[in-house]
């Protein structure tokens, strides 16, 4: 079960995720964020530090939504990876096409 949660939408739109995004609910994922997008246009900063499994889709998805920001010249950041799952972004070398802390 995941959790997408409205942090903040101005001057960014920070998004808090908890629990586990996996290929089950990684379209609902992708369609909460794009949902909260495009209310407030601005760059996306994903507050991590409750999120405890992503998998391949997951990346995906994270990949996915990079790509439309960046079509509306935005960007996008994670905060608070846990370890474990900042590996899989450094592995997968995800962090030279986006910024995570």
């Amino acid at each position: 079960m995941q959790e997408v949660t409205i942090l903040e939408t101005s001057p960014r739109l920070v998004v808090g995720l908890t629990g586990e995004i996996d290929s089950k609910n990684a379209d609902e994922f992708y369609d909460a964020v794009l949902a909260a997008y495009e209310q407030a246009k601005a760059d996306v900063v994903f507050e991590c530090k409750e999120l405890e499994f992503i998998d391949s889709t997951t990346l995906g998805t994270f990949v996915k939504l990079l790509k439309h920001l960046r079509t509306d010249g935005r960007g996008m950041k994670l905060v608070g990876l846990q370890p474990r799952l900042k590996k899989l972004f450094l592995i997968c070398k995800l962090d030279s096409i986006m910024e995570i802390e």
